[in-house]
């Protein structure tokens, strides 16, 4: 079928839930996915043809169904390396390639090495991308998600970096003992749960109807949650003026500041993101 005629067809379909912008950069990502056709070679070849659709409108159904395109291929894009996801993880996002640009940038020049451990690593996307771009680390990732810690090890492979993966839960004190018993960590860094249950009217149907809960969302009475668990384990985990790194709710800026002072943390500073929304916080420990 002509694949020009295929993308009219896409737009009949999906013009009424999505920009028209948006829907063609669906359907050259498909068709560089499926027939590795690019969209300079469609627009130099318009009466380019394949001998089958079946793929393409397939994806087509899915996306009617606002499935996430990323979950359709099966993989993304983030710092600049590749990513398998699926239902079990999150799909990364540009807020956290900010996060990992703050942490790489203050660390690039490390000479001796060090250790980092990814709190709630999901696909795994923070932890390999610091042990890609950070040579002199020994990076650690924990999860309580048994079928993220399967799409996070093969993220690593298909990275080439070595990752120490780990299933726990860090909402449990009493697995820390057992799983980092004589470690220290220089840097532990957590995008953790921070959607809080009243923010759900504000989310897109992609989104809410696809992407893992129990990666997303907090109760609304107990936002920090999360926060307040991995920061006791910092506490106890972290080096001497080793870093805590959060990405957070945007809503939440001031709490999280509130959090690390009342825990002794020190050099605080609260980073909005590219769309001026507090978005990531870090704070040092200090044992004196």
């Amino acid at each position: 079928m002509n694949l020009k005629d295929l993308q009219n067809t896409f737009h009949k379909k999906l013009d009424h839930l999505y920009e028209k912008e948006e829907v063609d950069s669906f359907f050259f990502m498909l068709i560089d996915a499926y027939y590795k056709v690019s969209r300079l070679e469609l627009a130099m070849n318009p009466q380019y043809s394949v001998d089958h659709d079946d793929a393409l409108l397939s994806a087509l159904e899915l996306l009617k169904k606002e499935q996430p395109i990323q979950y359709i291929l099966g993989e993304t894009d983030f710092f600049g390396l590749p990513f398998k996801v699926n239902a079990h993880t999150l799909i990364p996002r540009t807020e956290t390639e900010e996060l990992v640009e703050w942490i790489i940038s203050k660390f690039r020049i490390q000479n001796s090495e060090f250790r980092i451990l990814d709190i709630g690593t999901g696909s795994g996307c923070i932890a390999i991308s610091l042990a890609k771009n950070l040579p002199n680390t020994k990076v650690y990732a924990l999860d309580v998600s048994k079928e993220a810690l399967k799409i996070a090890q093969q993220n690593a492979k298909l990275n080439n970096v070595n990752v120490v993966f780990i299933e726990a839960d860090i909402l449990n004190p009493e697995a820390w003992n057992l799983d980092f018993k004589h470690l220290g960590f220089d840097i532990i860094v957590s995008n953790p749960p921070y959607v809080r249950e009243k923010e759900k009217l504000l989310m897109k149907p992609n989104v809410l109807d696809n992407e893992p809960h129990l990666a997303l969302f907090v109760n609304d009475e107990n936002p920090l949650l999360f926060y307040k668990s991995i920061t006791q384990f910092a506490i106890v985990n972290l080096t001497d003026h080793g870093m805590l790194f959060f990405e957070i709710n945007e809503h939440l800026g001031q709490e999280m500041i509130r959090l690390l002072v009342d825990n002794d943390f020190k050099d605080i500073i609260l980073k909005q993101d590219i769309f001026k929304k507090d978005r990531m916080i870090k704070g040092v420990w200090n044992y004196d």
